[in-house]
């Protein structure tokens, strides 16, 4: 059977490299019904020259919309088809509309790794049902608990429409300095807003509304993509959006820190199930039918059961089997990661 080897894009964060490779191998699974012209037999991680590789087997060689499709793959770095001892490469041609910079300038404590956000974003459309041609139309992506844009920033490398949401006037701040300056520092024609969010007269935060094009020919033939960023309570998401107008949502829950969502009285709620308890039917209220919901949480402060029930409870149906049930990962001494995907 033909065989193919992946090798896997070092990360800034160490323990995540050592990681990825498992990773990978559910990923792949995911991605397996992608495929057009081949069914994927079996994957593995071996050394290869000194080296680790993540490896597949397929029933039939990869044709070249395969390739096309697993050059998604969150941390392959490079693809090569295996021949005795040696590896040919393969061309890669991943959906990356804009340079790599948009996703690694930013550098802060508690960001997320940008290739565990792909990955995250992956298996969410993966488990949609736009799944046959994933990365093939300008989906909307919602991340509700956005922080500083990672998964806004993966979307617009997907070429994605993408809103975020997030309390903290900081990170909002933050996102709107670093967004402006790379569409500028890029040359990229596009128009941005920003002001006062409110709603019936009550000041709720601030928002920020950009529509950009790739290139100026597509800005000016109108073939744009739209990003917006709330400033405001998570839990305000079916006051500001639509119902059933987002493809997929794909977040990062806190981790047991302070953040998310307004009590009563103003604090922030400490708790990861708590907010996600409140914020869950919310966002699914704005979840068009056959879209998909990513969650990935610390397992130190919330039990998956805890999470799968709140999914179900929302009305939600949680994805199992290959691809989906074994991506729980070491991210450092106080974070165990895990993923939960659900379908609406």
């Amino acid at each position: 059977m033909p065989e193919y080897a992946i090798l896997i894009l070092p990360s800034a964060n160490r323990v995540y490299t050592d990681t990825a490779p498992e990773l990978v191998r559910a990923e792949l699974s995911a991605f397996a019904s992608t495929l057009v012209s081949a069914s994927l037999t079996g994957t593995d991680v071996r050394e290869i020259g000194g080296v680790d590789y993540v490896t597949l087997t397929t029933d039939r060689p990869l044709n070249d919309s395969d390739i096309e499709t697993l050059s998604n793959v969150s941390s392959a770095y490079a693809l090569f088809e295996v021949t005795g001892e040696l590896l040919r490469p393969l061309p890669m041609t991943p959906v990356a509309r804009f340079d790599s910079d948009l996703l690694t300038i930013q550098k802060y404590p508690g960001k997320t790794n940008e290739q565990f956000t792909q990955l995250l974003v992956n298996l969410t459309v993966l488990a949609s049902r736009w799944a046959s041609d994933p990365f093939g139309r300008a989906l909307h992506v919602l991340d509700p608990l956005c922080g500083r844009g990672t998964v806004l920033n993966q979307a617009m490398m997907y070429g994605f429409h993408a809103t975020g949401i997030e309390v903290a006037a900081k990170d909002f701040d933050a996102y709107e300095r670093f967004i402006k300056t790379w569409l500028r520092s890029k040359r990229l024609k596009h128009t941005a807003q920003s002001g006062v969010l409110r709603r019936n007269k009550v000041r709720l935060g601030q928002r920020l509304d950009i529509e950009y094009g790739a290139t100026k020919e597509e800005y000016k033939a109108g073939d744009t993509r739209r990003l917006t960023y709330y400033n405001t309570d998570t839990l305000r998401t079916d006051e500001l959006l639509r119902p059933e107008s987002v493809d997929l949502i794909a977040t990062d829950a806190p981790y047991g820190v302070q953040h998310g969502s307004r009590a009563q009285d103003d604090s922030l709620a400490r708790s990861p199930y708590e907010l996600l308890a409140a914020a869950i039917p919310v966002w699914t209220r704005v979840l068009r039918p056959g879209g998909a919901m990513g969650i990935s949480y610390n397992t130190y402060v919330l039990a998956r059961e805890k999470l799968v029930d709140l999914l179900d409870r929302a009305g939600l149906t949680v994805v199992t089997g290959p691809g989906y049930d074994d991506l729980k990962h070491r991210v450092d001494h106080a974070i165990v990661r895990d993923v939960v995907i659900a379908r609406k």
